[in-house]
Parts: C-alpha cells; structure tokens; sequence
C-alpha cells in the first residue's frame, strides 16, 4: 500500500495536482511515520508556496536538527518569506569549507572504489555483489549529503547579498561551487552580479574540479565534464578571453547542435554587443524572441490566433535588457514602444517590464519619466545591473553630476566586478574637470577591463604601446584615458592611448563606425602637437567610415559614453550624434588645411561643415555650426587677401609686357608701372590709349616738363580711385587681414553637434559678388 501511495503522490506532483499530493502524502506519511515521507510532503508545501505549513512540518518532527535535506529546505523557506536572519540561524555563518578537499580530491578514490566494485562482477559470490551494492549506495547518500551542503552555502549567499554583504556573498558562491560543480545557481549569482572581475572569473573556472562529475561510464563521464566547463565559460564576461569564449560557443553550437538554444544565442549577442555589433546583436536577440514557445507547439493555428506580440512573453528574464539596449543603440523606438506595452500587459509585476518602459522614454529623452520607471525596476529587483544604470544614465543626461556620481557609485558596489560604474564614474568626473579622481576611476576600470589582478598598481605605463596590446579591454577605456591626457596636455601619451583603443577595436572585430570619435580624438591630438599631415589623414578615415555608412557613436545603454571626443558632453548618454560628429570633422579639416595654407580646400571644407550642421534644424550643434561659419568667414577674407595677392602681381606682369611694348614714351612706362588692376580686368590698353588721346587734345607731350609731372600726377589719383573700388568689391577694406592659428587652438568637435538649417543660398561669405571665389564655393557645395 505504501509504495501504490507513494506512486499516486508522486504522479500527482509531477501533473502540478498539489491538492491530490498533499492529500496522498499525508497518509503515506500516516502509515509510515518515515522522516523521507515527512521531506516529501513539506517539498510538496514549498512546491505549492506554503512555506509555512512546511516549516511547521518539519519543526513538529524535529527534523531539521537530524537531516541536512531537511535543514536546507528548512532556511530555504524562510528565505522565500524574507526572514533571512532565521534562515541564518539554521544555516549558520559559516561554511564546510573542509568538504572542497574532500569533492576535488577524494573523488577519484571513489571512483577508483566503484570501478574495482565493476572488476568483481565475475566473481561468483553474492556477498560481494551485496558489498558492492552497499558501497554504491553508500555513495549516493555521499554524494546527496555534500550537494545539499553545497545547496546551503548558496542559501547562505543569498542571506547575506539581502543583507548588502556582497564580499561574504561572493565567498559562499564561490564556496557552493567548488563543493559541488553541479550548483549552477551559485555559479550563475557570480556571474550576473559581476561579482568577480574578468580575469578573477576565468582563474575561478580554471579551479573548478569538472572530474567530480559522475556517471555511469567514466568516458560519458569525462565528456560530461568537459560539456559542464564549455557550458560555465560561455557565461563569462565578454570582455575577457574572447577567443575562448568563441571557442566554447561554437564547439557547443557544431558538435552539441545547440545553435538555436537561447542560452548561447545570448551569449553570442552579448559578445556582439560589447563589440558595437548592435544590428547583429539585436538580430539574434529578436531570433530568441521570436522563437516558439514549447506550451503553444502543441496548439494548432486554427485554436490559436497568431499574435505577434506574444512571442515577447514566456522567455528567460535575461533576454530581456539586452535586447532593451540593442534597440536602444539602433534607434528602434517604435518597437520600444509595442515591447513596452505588451509586457505592460502581459507581466505587470516583472522588473524588466518596468526596464522597458524606462527605455522607451529615455530613447524619446523624456528623462524624468524615465527616470521613475528605473527606480521603479531596481526596487522590484534590487540587483539588477541594466535598472541602476539607466537610473543614473538619466541624471547624466540631465548633466546632473552629482546625483549621477552617487547613483553610479551605487552600482559600483553592488556588481563590484563590473567595469561600466568605474568608467561612467570616471567621465562624470572628467566632465567636472576632476582629472585626479577621473584617473583612479578610470585605472579600476582598466584594471577590471584588461584582466588585471585586483590589489595590483593601477597606473598607466609612461608608454604604454608595449603593453596594452597584449591586455585586452574595454577600448572606451583607453578612449578615456587618452581624454583626461589630452586635457592634462600629455598629447605625445594622449596619442599612443589613442591608437592602442583603435588597435584593440580592431582586434576585437569592432564596428569601425563605433569608434570614429576615437579616430577624431587622435587627430585633434596629432593636430596640437602639429602633426598636420597624419591628423589630416585620421579625419579623411573618420570621413570615410562615415561614407560606409558607417553607425557613429558608442553609447551602449549599459556598455560605454558615446566615445565623445576630449571628453566633453553631448546630448543624452549617447555621445556624438552622426550629423554633430560628420559636421565637426569637416570644421577640423578646415582648421588643419588653413594651417596648411591650402585655403581653397580650407574653404570647402568649412562650407561643408556649415551645410552639414545645418541640416538638423536646431539642436545643440547650433553653436557648432556658429563656429564652423566664423572660420568660414574668416577663411574667406584670407583667400581673398590672397586672391588680391595674385591679382596684384598679374597686375606687375601685365604692366612690365606694356612697359616692353611701349619704352619710346616714358611717360607711359611710369604710369603702367604705378598701376594696381585686377588681371580679370583688361583695362591698361584702352586706358592709356584714351589718355594719350586726351594729352594730344591739349596740345602736349608725355615726358616733356611740367605738364609731364601734372599728367602722371593725374594718373596716379585715377589710379588709387580704380584700386580703391576693386578692394571694395573682395572685402570692403584695404587693409589685409589674417587668421592666425595657435597650437591651443579650441577643438570644434568638442562644441559641434546639431545646428539651424543653413540657407540654401548661402554664398560663403563672399559679401554677394559674383567674384571667381564665390562661384567656386556654389559650385562645389553643388
């Protein structure tokens, strides 16, 4: 009776029957009276959420002090009831950290034990068949009793990550783990809490003891193993050992046929995504969100109307903020919107419902909203790493300092491995020109990103090209190292920080578009050093990524700054918008090519610039398109003072071939000679024909006594009164004027983001004459 029990409440359990299971197990419990019966039916209570009744169960058979199954599910109880102090006082504080020697090293003694068991079978004789079988289960029970103890130091991790004890927290994972391998919650808590740097992640994986891993063959045993290890690694950080975690994905996508599991469907989207990848990381993420559900498989279409927007619901809560980011990043605000709502309506009481939400408003920059649906996230789940962020990512947007450093610093703490707190918090301090405190956050954050060891010096090396290749990172990293050097006029260091980020991009298969800001930055660095060549030649590359079609910024909800050139701040967290960032490398290649005396080009590449911002229609690159037009006015005046050079000297040609043609009258070589007229103008034949036709009418000789002195005297006032009207028509005044040009010459990419239209019939800043220099500008904007 009691095994056809047994089985009735067994069945019952496994068809979600919870009243039939309680209900049968009572009486099994009634007739047996067995502490295994007891377990049973208070798993049945915690199965059904009656957390209660099943404290009251295994208390009134005093089974928590005689059973560590029972004490485990005893604390695990009060845990679901936020009763961590009692949950504490059943687990206790402190963890049997004897039984990791015994799991890492005594197993192969049981396994030698079981496999000399295997060698008796031939053996005729019961009694050792028995002895076998003992020791078997004797090992079983072994094997329950320590990932039960491994269960409780996760348990205990819980208590005291709820009670913000976040270093203890890591300890009773890491704990949890190297007991028992199999304790993937453990595992996963250090994991997604960042509770380990990079480096100190991969050092942790390559401790672990996968041999511990039974099975009934030991060669499906040594396969298990190495499964469980590619399994653990591709939820490493993704900036850490990206060839491994390649490896592992697609070992485990070829040879596993788990190309379309969810799991490493993510992990290839978040490896994408710190790449800048984000088309292709939220082409994957949709695939996993579009993926059938196993309940609705069974249903057919005609039972079932289609609804797309329910291939939103059902899936892993980490799904969700990275494809939040990934639409974010791609500007995909309508489908922020039907992702928003349907999970509004759908799951009203989930943190990523309100992380939507969150997004949606702060991609259409209605901050405050934002703002109080983060908050609203973090407090449903207080460690959730996207909501802290994007709370304090709107008070940056909001250029909010100070709320912005307290709410980053908050994150920080609580995903001590993470990098991405360090470096907000360094920028937020670059932005209040904190250069000292910029550098130290900004060393913790390369520190985590490269792989260092945590306690070792954070500095970076006088000159680093050496080193940095070989570390591996974040790039934004070094982006913003390279920024606070350039403030601090280390432009020689400023430049190889520079190129090391744009190396390691590269090296990480980067989006190229993600990092043309970086590319800027060098070549404002190459210019105030007065390497005009090679920083012209970065802002022609910055220009062509840009003619890809290339997506500029890097402003990863959760992943970087914007990579905003010399650190200065941009609209929302995003960084540099494609129009400010185009429009500000054209004002640099202005600059550099005015220095360069090409003033021509100088000239159409302002132009440019002006039409460029212009195009936005308001905005913050207003005062950017101020400042290209300024220079475009100022480049203007050059090349007209240097068109009148040249005329000038036309002038002094044309007036030596007339002095050759006409050496029998003096009188005329000195007049020609006197004379400064634009060469588009041919006036000196005509001219000094008409005054000789004028002298013969009075009845006199050029070059011949007083009259000769009161002719030339004549010539020259007609002379001043021509060159006058000719200076008027290029820039209304005589007097030249120049732009001088210093090396700390202010950087437009730091101002350059949206401006007014431009006038379509702008013509230069020419004054509105139809001279050869304005025609040329039209043209060229044409």
């Amino acid at each position: 009776m009691e095994k056809f029990l047994r089985s009735w409440r067994q069945d019952a359990l496994n068809r979600g029957q919870h009243d039939s299971a309680i209900y049968i197990g009572d009486k099994v419990l009634a007739l047996t009276n067995s502490d295994s019966d007891a377990f049973w039916l208070a798993q049945v209570h915690f199965s059904n959420n009656n957390y209660t009744r099943a404290l009251a169960l295994l208390s009134r058979k005093d089974l928590i002090s005689r059973s560590t199954a029972c004490r485990y599910l005893a604390a695990h109880c009060y845990i679901k009831q936020n009763q961590f102090e009692q949950a504490l006082s059943i687990l206790g504080d402190h963890n049997p950290t004897h039984l990791i020697r015994t799991s890492n090293n005594g197993h192969s003694r049981r396994k030698l034990q079981h496999l000399n068991g295997q060698s008796h079978v031939t053996l005729r004789n019961g009694k050792t068949a028995t002895s076998r079988m003992d020791r078997a289960e004797a090992e079983r029970e072994d094997a329950s009793q320590i990932r039960f103890e491994a269960a409780m130091c996760y348990l205990r991790g819980l208590c005291f990550a709820k009670q913000n004890a976040f270093d203890r927290a890591r300890d009773c994972y890491k704990d949890a783990v190297r007991i028992d391998v199999q304790c993937f919650e453990a595992f996963d808590q250090l994991m997604k809490n960042s509770l380990m740097s990079p480096a100190e992640e991969l050092e942790f994986l390559e401790s672990l003891d996968f041999d511990a891993i039974t099975a009934s063959d030991p060669s499906v045993a040594q396969e298990a193993a190495h499964f469980t290890k590619m399994l653990y690694t591709t939820r490493l950080s993704k900036y850490s050992s990206p060839a491994i975690l390649s490896d592992a994905t697609e070992t485990l996508s070829t040879h596993y046929n788990l190309a379309e599991n969810p799991d490493i469907l993510l992990s290839r989207a978040e490896a994408m995504y710190t790449q800048c990848r984000f088309a292709e990381a939220l082409e994957l993420t949709s695939s996993i969100l579009s993926a059938a559900q196993p309940s609705s498989t069974s249903l057919s279409a005609a039972t079932t109307p289609y609804n797309p927007a329910q291939n939103h619901l059902g899936h892993p809560p980490a799904v969700y903020p990275l494809h939040l980011a990934c639409l974010y990043e791609t500007g995909a605000t309508n489908a922020l919107f039907l992702l928003s709502h349907t999970l509004a309506d759908h799951a009203p009481e989930e943190p990523y419902t309100y992380l939507a939400i969150g997004v949606y408003y702060l991609s259409v920059s209605k901050i405050a909203e934002a703002r109080r649906f983060f908050s609203k996230a973090s407090l449903l789940d207080p460690h959730s790493a996207a909501a802290w962020i994007g709370f304090a990512h709107t008070f940056a947007a909001e250029g909010e300092h100070d709320q912005a450093i307290a709410a980053y610093s908050t994150a920080a703490r609580l995903f001590q491995g993470s990098h991405l707190p360090q470096l907000f918090l360094g920028m937020q301090h670059l932005a209040l020109n904190n250069m000292s405190l910029a550098h130290e956050y900004l060393c913790a954050a390369y520190s985590m990103s490269t792989g260092a060891t945590s306690g070792a010096v954070l500095s970076i090396p006088t000159n680093p090209s050496g080193e940095l290749s070989q570390l591996g990172g974040d790039p934004l990293v070094l982006n913003e190292f390279g920024v606070v050097l350039y403030h601090q006029n280390h432009l020689e260091d400023a430049v190889v920080l520079f190129r090391q980020a744009l190396s390691l991009a590269g090296s990480l298969n980067c989006e190229p578009g993600a990092w043309v800001a970086t590319r800027a930055n060098m070549g404002h660095a190459l210019r105030r050093i007065g390497r005009l060549t090679e920083a012209l030649v970065e802002f022609d590359e910055c220009l062509r990524v840009g003619a890809a079609g290339a997506s500029f910024g890097y402003s990863p909800f959760l992943g970087g700054s914007g990579g905003n050139a010399a650190g200065m701040a941009s609209t929302g967290v995003g960084g540099y918008e494609d129009r400010g960032l185009i429009g500000s490398l054209h004002s640099a290649r202005g600059i550099i090519l005015l220095e360069l005396n090409r003033t021509m080009e100088a000239v159409t590449a302002l132009h440019e610039a002006v039409r460029v911002l212009g195009a936005s229609g308001g905005g913050d690159a207003a005062g950017g398109a101020g400042i290209a037009g300024t220079l475009l006015t100022r480049a203007l005046e050059i090349w007209s003072d240097e068109g009148h050079d040249a005329d000038e000297a036309q002038a002094e040609e044309s007036a030596a071939r007339s002095s050759n043609r006409s050496s029998r009258d003096k009188g005329k070589s000195k007049v020609s000679s006197r004379r400064r007229v634009p060469a588009e103008e041919s006036y000196p034949d005509e001219w000094t024909d008409e005054v000789s036709h004028v002298d013969s009418q009075q009845g006199g000789t050029i070059g011949a006594g007083p009259f000769d002195e009161k002719v030339e005297m004549e010539l020259d006032e007609d002379a001043d009164v021509m060159i006058h009207q000719a200076m008027r028509r290029v820039k209304g005044t005589k007097t030249r004027r120049r732009l001088e040009f210093s090396p700390d010459v202010v950087d437009v990419s730091s101002s350059v983001h949206e401006t007014p239209v431009a006038d379509d019939n702008y013509n230069g800043g020419g004054g509105g004459h139809r001279r050869r220099g304005s025609r040329n500008i039209r043209s060229a904007r044409q």
